[in-house]
């Protein structure tokens, strides 16, 4: 009976843990939503960690593009952006996770890929990479596998068993 206690006990903090975990980075993720679509910088703050890195990719000069966090936190319209915002999944490990978020717009989209990190038990996102993209656009998802030379390998197939001669020891082996 204290078993099944100790292992209920077990699966109940792992529980916790694992539904504060997600709590903490939908919580950050909701800042960021709503800093960006009502212009609240306080949220915005929460949000990322103060040395975060914004980047995305200017389509016509073909560079990437740093922007510093104080320069798109105080570049918010007032109001904040005219779009609405989305979670479209995560996944943390550890204390890191990632996270996809669409702001939806009249006329296009911003797609980020958010990079957060657990900061002194606060998700912080440190990392934000975004793409403007048409509103047909939509986040593409891939399996994981292995890179070989820059391939994605095919799952291997089971080596057959090998069969072993039995090798009775010498006398004089040392055994």
């Amino acid at each position: 009976m204290k078993n099944v206690l100790f292992a209920l006990c077990c699966l109940m903090g792992y529980s916790a843990f694992a539904q504060s975990e997600d709590e903490g980075i939908k919580s950050s993720i909701s800042a960021y939503t709503e800093g960006f679509t009502k212009g609240d910088t306080a949220s915005l703050g929460r949000a990322f960690a103060s040395n975060a890195l914004l980047r995305n990719l200017n389509a016509s000069t073909g560079k990437l593009v740093d922007t510093p966090l104080r320069k798109f936190i105080a570049g918010m319209p007032t109001g904040g952006a005219k779009a609405t915002g989305n979670l479209v999944n995560y996944s943390y490990a550890g204390t890191s996770a990632v996270a996809t978020v669409e702001f939806k717009f009249d006329d296009f989209k911003y797609i980020d890929l958010l990079s957060l990190v657990k900061i002194n038990d606060d998700w912080k996102i440190v990392c934000r990479v975004y793409s403007r993209v048409a509103l047909d656009v939509n986040v593409a998802s891939g399996v994981g596998a292995k890179a070989v030379s820059g391939k994605t390998s095919t799952p291997a197939k089971a080596a057959a068993p090998v069969k072993k001669a039995v090798v009775k020891p010498k006398a004089d082996d040392g055994w």
